[in-house]
């Protein structure tokens, strides 16, 4: 492993490290919040409703994010997916019926969009200054890194497609009969149609050709290259 990839990794470790400490706790926690606002206290009840990271992890998704993030960032692709525990919420309690459920499920990955905008600001006074760059290069590749993980999982829970958040945003937008005809097949084979979108055609699926030159367009206008 030469010293570039070495650095890559040692800076993609500490991004891991703070979206476990930082960025999915606060993910879930916006989802609590969100929905305690709306009149369900169920996350609340079950200790969710803070921003305690030891609340939210789980050690599946943990490892998970650790292992593809700092995989693919030492071959030059900086991709990687993982989960919190997830929120608990009852629809019945929240306000304003399926609004109030997208709005619930909207909160988390709005969460890691401004996350991202707030690593782009400090990334952004350093591209403007190189020599601060030169100074503290894996500053800048760890913020770096930080605005992409956040944007692309800000547009990954967006897919509408259960158990994602976009699915829950996705239903508040059509009338009552389409959403009666579609979310019970989707519900029951909404994981199955994920995978395929993301694995199929192996090396270059469906959704990566989606999701990354969204990613790239995003990531590129909040950090401003």
């Amino acid at each position: 492993m030469d010293q570039d990839t070495l650095n890559t990794v040692i800076s993609a470790s500490i991004v891991v490290a703070i979206m476990l400490l930082v960025g999915l706790p606060v993910h879930e926690f916006s989802h609590a919040l969100a929905a305690f606002r709306l009149g369900d206290g169920t996350a609340k009840i079950f200790g969710r409703l803070t921003l305690n990271p030891v609340a939210h992890f789980d050690p599946v998704g943990g490892t998970l994010l650790a292992l593809t993030f700092i995989g693919s960032a030492a071959s030059g692709g900086a991709i990687g997916f993982g989960w919190a525990k997830p929120t608990p919420v009852n629809p019945l309690n929240l306000d304003g019926g399926r609004r109030g459920e997208a709005i619930v499920a909207a909160a988390g990955p709005l969460s890691n969009l401004v996350l991202a905008a707030a690593a782009a600001i400090p990334l952004r006074y350093m591209l403007a200054n190189p020599t601060l760059i030169e100074q503290i290069p894996m500053l800048a590749d760890v913020l770096f890194l930080f605005v992409r993980i956040n944007v692309l999982l800000m547009i990954f829970n967006f897919i509408p497609i259960p158990p994602l958040d976009g699915s829950k945003v996705l239903f508040a937008f059509l009338d009552r009969r389409t959403e009666y005809q579609i979310r019970p097949f989707l519900e029951q084979y909404g994981f199955l149609i994920l995978l395929a979108l993301l694995f199929l055609p192996p090396g270059n699926s469906i959704g990566g050709r989606i999701i990354l030159p969204i990613l790239d367009g995003l990531t590129n206008i909040l950090v401003g290259i």
